[in-house]
């Protein structure tokens, strides 16, 4: 992770914790809107979303984040290029260190098995829903008929 972005968050949270997109907003200078923007237009930046699709950055999201900015309100970069620079496509680019350019960290059995443990639950809610909505379909035709 750079410098710059592990001395922003002065939260008492441990540099490798979960940060909100206000938390980075705030900490990185950066407006909430041009970090959604800047997930649509670099792939590589995905940050884990949960339910209502709350976005939550890891640290190296941070790092990749620092690095976009420095791409392209340091250097000059046009995203085109600062997505080619982080590629490792850019004829002259230099390569981005870490976790950057590599793929995502891999899952481990143990967050697999509970990824696996949601998703039978949300299978099982599903389900529930569906006889719900199945219910209420009935009893607003009964009360049209009558």
């Amino acid at each position: 992770m750079s410098g710059r972005s592990a001395s922003v968050f002065q939260d008492g949270k441990d540099p490798g914790a979960l940060r909100t997109i206000g938390e980075v907003a705030r900490g990185l200078g950066i407006r909430p809107h041009v970090l959604r923007y800047w997930e649509e237009q670099f792939p590589m930046l995905r940050p884990l979303t949960r339910a209502g699709g709350r976005r939550y950055y890891r640290a190296e999201d941070v790092a990749l984040v620092s690095e976009i900015d420095r791409l392209l309100h340091r250097e000059g970069y046009t995203i085109r290029g600062a997505r080619q620079a982080l590629g490792g496509k850019a004829r002259g680019a230099r390569p981005v260190p870490g976790p950057l350019a590599s793929d995502p960290a891999p899952v481990s059995n143990d967050e697999l098995a509970r990824a696996e443990d949601v998703l039978s639950a949300l299978r099982v809610l599903y389900g529930r829903l569906e006889a719900v909505r199945d219910g209420l379909a009935g009893a607003l035709a009964e009360a049209e008929a009558v």
